[in-house]
């Protein structure tokens, strides 16, 4: 119950420790007598009840609650005097002085009202002997105050510290992790890199000599074939470089830095990717709704990506010469794009492949969705929806400092 405040961080344990406080001062103001004390009546409860309401928003100005218990101290001695402690009032406020970390406020104002006080007493004839007697728990209580609130704002401190060094060192784990990771991505781009260019780059001189060797006389259609793998195989070959370099650059730069797309891989390439699936066996029909726009460079990537995948296993998994259908439909704030085809080939369902897994992915990376699955009149479709602005990126919120110690609270 004590955790829920009231208005002005006002809470149930500060009415208690009023109430205690307001007790103590009446206790004070009714044995408090001594040489000139005024006489004890009602204005002298009043004033020991009054003087103790500030206390109760401590919690959110704890100065300027230390300097009014010390003004109210001196204006009940100048008005209606009885020898009281000033102990009682104005411990609670040094105590909350010294955790706030005003360690210097929380010593000079208990030490100037004390030091009066001596005077005063002294001036009216007391023994020094009594003075010191009477003067000295007072004493003892500012003490145990000031110290009391200087451990315990030493150990909120090192708390912080110690927290915040956690902080650090777990963020230096991720770092590190991070920083494993890319090292062993790029050591596995490296031998992909190695199995599968000298390959492709094979295909591609191959398919070359090829056309070197035919003769004018053979068929036209076998030249487009030739042509179409080894434009295709160079194509692919250069993206693994350009690719394998972004990682390498990426890994330099340190694993916090994102890396950058490949140039040129996106939606206004799709001509030459129908281009590409038509020339191998699969006719692409493509229709487009809606009013085309640019796109963020990560989306227009993902959307390429997702269309040249699912071609891909258009031709994989499809009849020979199954027509895929491509459709892109720009909305205000997405794109959607599918791609159909009428029939598979007994067990050539791409379901359980890694393509699938792998395009959802690019969809989810870039703020989208993807479904993918068999359609009940048979074939195949795949829907993406991505939007038409990239994620915004999540803000870096900064906790505020302690204005003593300098650790976050």
């Amino acid at each position: 119950m004590d955790q829920k405040a009231w208005p002005l961080d006002i809470r149930v344990s500060d009415l208690v420790t009023v109430a205690i406080v307001i007790a103590v001062i009446e206790l004070n103001v009714a044995v408090g007598g001594g040489a000139g004390a005024a006489p004890l009546d009602a204005l002298s409860w009043t004033l020991g009840a009054v003087v103790a309401l500030p206390l109760l928003v401590h919690r959110r100005w704890p100065r300027a609650v230390l300097l009014i218990t010390f003004a109210s101290m001196i204006l009940f001695y100048l008005v209606h005097r009885r020898n009281i402690s000033p102990a009682p009032l104005m411990v609670v406020p040094t105590y909350d002085v010294a955790v706030a970390g005003y360690l210097a406020l929380a010593i000079t104002v208990p030490m100037v009202i004390m030091v009066a006080g001596l005077f005063a007493v002294g001036l009216s004839g007391t023994p020094l002997v009594d003075v010191l007697a009477d003067f000295l728990p007072s004493f003892v209580i500012f003490i145990l105050a000031v110290a009391l609130g200087e451990v315990v704002r030493g150990r909120r401190a090192l708390a912080a510290e110690t927290a915040r060094r956690l902080e650090l060192a777990e963020e230096e784990q991720r770092s590190a992790a991070a920083r494993l990771l890319a090292e062993e991505r790029l050591r596995i781009a490296r031998e992909l890199h190695d199995t599968v260019a000298h390959s492709m780059a094979t295909i591609t001189v191959q398919a070359g000599s090829a056309l070197h060797v035919l003769s004018a006389a053979h068929d036209g259609a076998v030249r487009e074939a030739l042509v179409n793998i080894r434009e295709t195989s160079k194509s692919a070959l250069g993206e693994m470089r350009a690719v394998l370099g972004q990682l390498r650059e990426g890994a330099g730069a340190g694993a916090s830095a994102a890396p950058a797309l490949p140039e040129g891989l996106g939606l206004g390439r799709l001509a030459e990717l129908r281009a590409a699936v038509t020339a191998a066996g699969s006719p692409v029909r493509v229709s487009v709704e809606g009013e085309p726009g640019p796109l963020p460079p990560e989306v227009d990537h993902a959307a390429y990506r997702i269309l040249q995948e699912s071609l891909t296993n258009v031709l994989r998994h499809a009849v020979s010469g199954t027509e895929a259908k491509v459709s892109l439909r720009y909305e205000p704030d997405s794109v959607t794009i599918t791609v159909a085809n009428d029939s598979c080939v007994p067990g050539g369902s791409p379901e359980a492949g890694n393509g699938l897994r792998g395009m959802r992915e690019r969809a989810t990376a870039a703020g989208g969705e993807l479904a993918a699955g068999p359609r009940p009149e048979g074939g195949f479709l795949v829907t993406a929806k991505l939007p038409r602005q990239a994620a915004p990126l999540p803000e870096r919120r900064e906790r505020p400092d302690n204005p003593r110690t300098g650790a976050t609270a």
